[in-house]
């Protein structure tokens, strides 16, 4: 059975956004992160490996939920869905893509910035949220003031996140998870030092949730 996105986002205090330049970094990064206890993986559409690096990581390291990010259009959800991605992740939410997400196979965490987007992805059937750009859109500040109005949603702000204000977020009741870059920093990749990958991972995973 797949899993849920409430699921997906229970599994891993951090999501990190990847955004793979070569297709040989795939696999060792994946490995990499598993073995520093983060399971799930967001594979940025960004760049043209990244559909493959998403089938590659699925075959290689069963045990990773690797999904899809950076996804604008209804035919790279459907091209995710067809490279073996578990989840989803939209920096926004259109009528397509709502359209879209109904008939997909896989769980879709829809990007919004402000309370009117937030109020439409609910009405349109999204319980989990991704508030992005989060440092922009006001962080912890802004997470505190959707919590009343919106007490039914749970979101995974990414945009700006580090290591040091990462807690921040994970102590708010309405955050279920944050997404950042820093665990899988370009240098690292690109010069294959997993082990560094993997004691950021360590890291991440042992920040603690509110």
């Amino acid at each position: 059975m797949k899993p849920t996105v409430e699921e997906i986002l229970a599994a891993s205090p951090v999501i990190p956004v990847v955004v793979l330049a070569r297709l040989e970094e795939a696999v060792p990064l994946a490995r990499a992160l598993v073995a520093g206890g983060i399971r799930v993986i967001e594979v940025t559409l960004r760049t043209p490996v990244a559909l493959e690096a998403i089938r590659l990581m699925r075959e290689a390291v069963p045990e990773a939920l690797v999904g899809a990010g950076t996804v604008t259009r209804p035919g790279e959800l459907a091209a995710a869905e067809r490279a073996g991605a578990v989840f989803a992740v939209t920096p926004g939410l259109t009528p397509p893509l709502v359209e879209a997400s109904r008939h997909a196979g896989i769980p879709v965490l829809p990007g919004v910035m402000t309370p009117s987007e937030a109020i439409a992805a609910r009405d349109a059937g999204f319980s989990h949220l991704k508030l992005f750009p989060a440092g922009p859109a006001g962080g912890v500040a802004m997470l505190k003031a959707l919590a009343g109005p919106l007490p039914g949603l749970r979101f995974c702000p990414t945009g700006g996140i580090t290591a040091e204000s990462a807690p921040d977020y994970l102590r708010l009741p309405n955050v279920a998870c944050v997404g950042g870059s820093w665990i899988t920093p370009p240098a690292a990749l690109a010069s294959g030092d997993w082990p560094l990958v993997t004691g950021l991972a360590a890291a991440a995973a042992r920040l603690a949730r509110g």
